[in-house]
């Protein structure tokens, strides 16, 4: 599950740069490129909030100690009212949000990819135990 909430993330941070890289291009106006933003950061925290809790009741605390700071500051945004994109300032702020959504983006590829490893390695590691258990039968039975 974690693996299917990451990649949404992932996904929602890149739809939310190619808005701004068309923004910055001329290629939308606006009015368009904020509201597609807009439209799609409170679920984007929302994922987030859900997956930093998800990973805590699981006790995956490696995952969860690093999304919390994120999850903090994105509660901390929401908190201030400074979580949606203002049409009238899109411009002035233009590079600044770019390199927050690539910051964004580049964090949570990082964190999937130690999704990626942990459940790979889990994996391996419930085969080598599968394998040791079926190799202690047979030295019980004699062969």
């Amino acid at each position: 599950m974690s693996v299917e909430l990451i990649l949404w993330l992932f996904s929602f941070a890149s739809i939310m740069l190619i808005c701004l890289s068309d923004l910055e291009f001329d290629y939308i106006n606006p009015y368009d490129s904020s509201s597609r933003i807009n439209s799609v950061v409170l679920i984007e925290y929302s994922l987030q909030a859900a997956l930093c809790a998800s990973f805590l009741l699981t006790l995956h605390w490696f995952p969860f100690l690093v999304m919390a700071p994120v999850a903090y500051y994105h509660g901390k945004l929401y908190m201030d009212r400074k979580h949606l994109v203002d049409v009238t300032e899109i411009f002035r702020q233009l590079n600044w949000e770019k390199k927050y959504r690539m910051i964004k983006l580049a964090f949570y590829f990082t964190l999937f990819i130690i999704t990626i490893y942990s459940k790979i390695g889990l994996e391996l590691n419930s085969r080598h135990n599968r394998s040791l258990k079926f190799k202690l039968q047979l030295q019980k039975i004699g062969i």
